[in-house]
């Protein structure tokens, strides 16, 4: 096989697509201002933020209230008010249970103090026991330390510097007024952050057209359907997250309340409400619940029974929440790579502190979103999102060029769980080859590095040749109603059942750097599905002038190349030295190879096919065995139904 190789004496080098320019200069500092705007202008975006997420959670009942045929007004005020008083109602009764925790504190610290004593002593205090032996017994090897300076007397020691008096400062007690002052400091501003956010919420609901008309004239009033289809669909679908973790998370909290106060813990419908606001927090927020709970359960109990107990109780309950609740209700996937969640809690606890921490989720989900949709943000979705970042057709590339054959074993048998072997070949093998047949006509690819992939990828065809594929087609019989009514016909390959001497097909590849693969995938596809084949070279062909050909025993040649779409000259000389060897065979070429209108074509004849994808290549392979004295267009469509012949002629 001919490989492109490098000049003598040059190194293959990849260049950039293309060199860094002022617009990618730009957008790094805009990015920079728009953090620093986040960071310094936390004060005033934190309430609006929190407006916009109270208003995609309030909206699905603002909807259902008008469906009722109430007014707008009433609704939203209905909507508000609902959830000024559910915060109220769980805010005092979170006070209460502060107030009682407080209350009983000396006695937990007691407790606590008592119980860390007890570990201190069985783990920690054994090894100062180790550490103060093995000290004694160095002191007994160590020479005495010279004898301590006798102290001064008489003159000496009124000579000496005399001592500072201790001076101590005592404060004024405060006043009433600065008592409430102080009281009423930490109060103040979480009620002016809420009021602010209730007002803002208020007249986004109220302005909801207003503002998507608004945001439409910005983004896209050029292409209004676009537009409108993707603010519709980003809209929805963060206001069905939304409200489907908050209810996920207040039932989660509720249940962690009924059971810490069926346990006993003291506190219980507190440490719910820290659960269900902590779970906004993915993998971490929970936890920090379940601390808190354990703590103050070890306080309670002399024993270690209710700690152990409340502990184990929370992993249940996060457990079934995380795997059952929440993809019966939004799918296992939330929309964000795991280290985009923790990467997204650190950067938005940075920029807003704790509500950053609570926010960081919704944050950066509206953020990917909204990249599905503008361009010059789809990096952040590709970064930060759950889907794939590679198609497998690239992974598959990816791990042969990293000379890593095993991963992409592994990921064919990860694939052919859901995928017959041929569209495994198609769609993954065959696209990945296309990656790697450019790379090589660029010249970025070394002749040992081709080498290479040609090995591992014959490697893994062989080890690929045991795949059972029958539960793919028993699927495929199942459905094969249905298949009929929606005119699936290239979801099964016809199957062929042909006489001992309908002779075999000749599979020719090309002189591609990883034609002879393909070729190789061919004839495997071809042995399972019952047709004879053979396998030769370009080089032979070449050399030979297609003379080891013979017409009577391989009625038909596959010529497989992946230069087959572009219609190379050799190609064109190879179908036609095979046609000049045998004029009435019917010649298949593959891959996507096109008959053009401007002659330039591989063949113009009858009897060379060109078939658009690896189903319809076995197919016409198949059909091209069945009796020569059959006309080429009848083979196919009377394959099917000589079957019981052909079976009654193999027995013979």
């Amino acid at each position: 096989m001919n490989f492109p190789l490098p000049p003598q004496g040059r190194r293959n080098r990849v260049f950039p697509p293309s060199p860094p320019t002022l617009h990618s200069l730009a957008s790094v500092i805009t990015g920079v201002v728009v953090v620093c705007g986040l960071y310094f202008g936390r004060a005033v975006l934190i309430p609006i933020t929190l407006s916009v997420l109270l208003s995609f959670l309030l909206a699905p009942l603002v909807t259902a209230l008008r469906r009722f045929h109430v007014p707008q007004f009433l609704a939203i005020l209905v909507a508000v008010l609902s959830t000024v008083l559910a915060l109220a109602g769980v805010g005092a009764l979170i006070a209460a249970q502060i107030y009682q925790l407080s209350a009983s504190l000396p006695q937990y610290q007691e407790e606590i103090e008592q119980k860390v004593q007890t570990v201190q002593q069985k783990t920690v205090g054994r090894a100062d026991s180790l550490m103060s032996r093995a000290a004694t017994a160095l002191q007994r090897v160590t020479p005495t330390p010279p004898p301590a300076p006798l102290q001064p007397r008489g003159r000496a020691a009124r000579n000496q510097p005399q001592q500072p008096t201790p001076v101590e400062v005592h404060t004024p007690a405060p006043t009433p007024l600065q008592l409430a002052q102080r009281a009423l400091a930490p109060v103040v501003a979480p009620l002016e952050t809420g009021f602010i956010v209730l007002v803002v919420t208020i007249f986004i609901l109220f302005q909801r057209e207003d503002l998507r008309d608004r945001l439409i004239s910005v983004f896209g009033s050029d292409d209004l359907h676009r537009t409108t289809t993707a603010i519709n669909d980003a809209s929805q679908r963060l206001s069905r997250y939304f409200v489907a973790q908050l209810g996920v998370n207040v039932t989660v909290g509720a249940v962690i309340a009924l059971g810490l106060a069926g346990i006993g813990v003291p506190g219980a419908l507190l440490f719910g409400a820290v659960a269900a606001l902590m779970r906004f927090v993915p993998y971490i927020g929970i936890w920090i619940a379940a601390i808190m709970a354990t703590i103050i359960a070890a306080a309670t109990q002399p024993q270690w029974t209710m700690a152990v107990s409340t502990l184990i109780f929370f992993i249940v309950v996060d457990v079934v929440a995380g795997q059952f609740a929440e993809p019966m209700l939004y799918g296992r996937r939330s929309g964000l790579s795991p280290l985009a969640v923790v990467v997204a809690a650190i950067f938005w606890s940075w920029l807003w502190g704790p509500v950053g921490l609570v926010l960081s989720t919704p944050l950066t989900l509206c953020i990917v979103t909204l990249g599905r949709y503008v361009d010059r943000l789809n990096f952040l979705t590709i970064l930060l999102g759950d889907q794939p970042a590679l198609t497998p057709a690239q992974t598959c590339y990816q791990r042969l060029l990293a000379d890593d054959p095993h991963e992409a074993l592994l990921q064919a048998d990860r694939l052919l769980t859901t995928m017959p072997l041929i569209d495994y070949y198609e769609q993954v093998v065959f696209e990945g080859l296309r990656f790697a047949r450019n790379d090589a006509l660029r010249g970025v690819l070394p002749a040992e590095q081709v080498a290479r992939i040609n090995q591992a990828l014959l490697d893994i065809v062989e080890d690929l040749e045991s795949v059972d594929d029958s539960r793919h087609a028993a699927a495929g019989d199942d459905s094969a109603t249905k298949a009929a009514e929606r005119a699936d016909e290239g979801a099964k390959v016809v199957e062929f059942t042909l006489s001992p001497d309908a002779g075999e097909v000749l599979c020719v590849p090309g002189r591609g750097a990883f034609d002879d693969v393909a070729a190789a995938i061919v004839g495997q596809l071809l042995m399972r599905h019952d047709i004879p084949c053979t396998a030769t070279t370009y080089e032979q062909v070449r050399a030979t002038r297609a003379a080891m050909v013979d017409g009577q025993r391989s009625p038909a040649i596959c010529v497989v190349s992946l230069d087959a779409p572009e219609s190379a000259p050799y190609l064109r000389n190879l179908v036609r030295r095979l046609r000049e060897r045998a004029p009435d065979a019917t010649i298949v070429v593959g891959i996507g190879a096109v008959q053009r209108d401007d002659g330039a074509g591989i063949a113009d004849d009858p009897g060379t096919l060109f078939p658009t994808s690896l189903r319809n290549l076995v197919e016409e392979c198949g059909a091209a065995l069945v009796p020569a004295h059959m006309p080429q267009a009848e083979k196919r469509e009377a394959a099917p139904d000589m079957q019981d012949q052909y079976r009654a002629g193999a027995k013979l």
